[in-house]
């Protein structure tokens, strides 16, 4: 592709025009997904930084609030992620076979599903804030000051699984630029609240801010999705309780949720090691690092993220070849994009960590965890975009069995074995994480070059 057709597909995918992406040059459909993918996700990884870069004004203790709290709401995450895949591949295999209204109707019944599981984390949350903080080892200080951000940011259950969920839907429907759109309303919303309401309220600020932010999305979200010209639109009767739909968008989330929450599970077992080992400055460090980390990671996800909808369409369609070639060109963009942050993280660390704070303990560690992380960063790109193609044809139980045996076989015993009995403390457990990673890429190749994804039915 030239310059000028590059800037024309750049210009194409952000309008959001409807595509057929089963068909034409695979180039220029991962272009058109991704584009806006990346752009999407990077926003929402900017939606982290932001809080981080004002709470960090507020001290140790606020900083490991909120570094906390967001390890153990990654649960949350988990969930609104799995059912995104689960509804996005079943949207995106219901586009392939030119079925409009049936990816209408399966959409529908994700959001069923997605308010009666935040109701129950929503109350669980909010009761249980105090607690949650003190299972991750937080301080009595910490705890203190922490638990009403934990609290509300539980509170906000329904809009994280909501704005996941309904980009899942648009993503699965090749509409990327929608998805990007409700992601940038959220976050400027919160760029904009957050410094105001962090003077105001103090830490309690940041939560409100996050959760409003978040709601404005999903509002716009919704407003498109009954409004709006996209391909996916509902209507009242989508709405109607369909047991065999449910089953089958369910049957695909619960592995993909489950294969996020042990990931996630994995990351709240390091930090708590950390913070049990090494102290509250190591944690803090740890999550400055681990925002930095999902700031690169996010949009490198959104990359992945064009490989599962290109994937889902292209089996609909039954082009397999044309799915297959979609996941090997778009690894192939997100290997050299995780290169280039590789080498940033391995020589600009300190420069990056110094954003977030002055404090000479927390630099410290979050130094040595941003080396650490960044030393493996091809290898995540690769394992994410195997990861996601597997998800978008609908085998979500390969990759959650991956992610068992590389997180919580490998992972949690190494970092244990090398922050405890071999005295590393917390740069032990920061190993742990792209030993685990690397293997985890080895792993997934290997499984989507089996093939067996290909026979998967939706």
């Amino acid at each position: 592709m030239t310059l000028k057709n590059i800037i024309t597909v750049i210009k194409q995918s952000l309008n959001g025009e409807n595509h057929d992406f089963t068909s034409g040059s695979i180039r220029r459909a991962v272009f058109l997904l991704a584009v806006p993918m990346i752009l999407e996700l990077s926003l929402e990884s900017v939606f982290a930084l932001v809080d981080i870069f004002f709470v960090g004004k507020l001290g140790e203790n606020a900083i490991a609030s909120v570094g906390l709290t967001e390890s153990v709401i990654t649960i949350v995450y988990s969930i609104a992620m799995g059912l995104s895949i689960g509804a996005g591949a079943v949207v995106a295999r219901r586009i392939g076979e030119k079925n409009v209204d049936g990816a209408a109707h399966a959409g529908a019944q994700s959001l069923i599903i997605a308010f009666g599981i935040s109701a129950v984390l929503t109350v669980a949350g909010m009761i249980y804030a105090g607690d949650i903080l003190s299972l991750m080892g937080a301080s009595k200080a910490v705890i203190a000051d922490g638990a009403i951000f934990t609290r509300i940011m539980f509170g906000g259950s329904l809009v994280i699984i909501l704005i996941f969920l309904i980009n899942g839907i648009f993503r699965g429907a090749g509409n990327a630029a929608m998805a990007m759109k409700s992601l940038w309303i959220a976050s400027f919303v919160n760029i904009i609240l957050c410094p105001v309401l962090i003077h105001f309220f103090g830490l309690k600020g940041a939560a409100i801010a996050t959760v409003t932010g978040r709601t404005s999305g999903v509002l716009y979200q919704c407003y498109h999705l009954i409004k709006g010209n996209g391909i996916v639109k509902f209507k009242a009767i989508h709405f109607s309780f369909d047991a065999t739909v449910i089953k089958t968008i369910i049957k695909i989330a619960w592995p993909a949720t489950l294969q996020f929450i042990i990931a996630s599970g994995s990351w709240i077992v390091v930090a708590r090691l950390v913070a049990e080992t090494s102290g509250t400055a190591a944690s803090a460090g740890y999550q400055i690092a681990i925002r930095n980390v999902v700031f690169f990671i996010l949009p490198a996800w959104g990359l992945s993220n064009a490989a599962a909808t290109l994937v889902g369409q292209n089996l609909g369609a039954k082009e397999i070849h044309r799915a297959e070639q979609s996941v090997i060109i778009t690894a192939k963009y997100n290997a050299i994009f995780m290169g280039m942050v590789m080498l940033i993280f391995l020589f600009f660390s300190d420069h990056i960590i110094r954003v977030f704070t002055t404090d000479t303990g927390v630099i410290k560690y979050g130094v040595q965890a941003l080396r650490t992380f960044g030393s493996a960063y091809i290898f995540y790109g690769i394992g994410m975009v195997m990861t996601q193609a597997l998800n978008g044809a609908g085998d979500t139980r390969t990759p959650t069995w991956i992610n068992f045996i590389c997180f919580w076989v490998l992972q949690i015993p190494l970092a244990w074995y090398l922050a405890k009995p071999l005295g590393m403390h917390a740069n032990g457990a920061f190993l742990s994480i792209p030993i685990a990673e690397t293997i985890l890429a080895l792993a997934a190749w290997y499984f989507f070059r089996r093939g067996k994804w290909k026979e998967v039915k939706v």
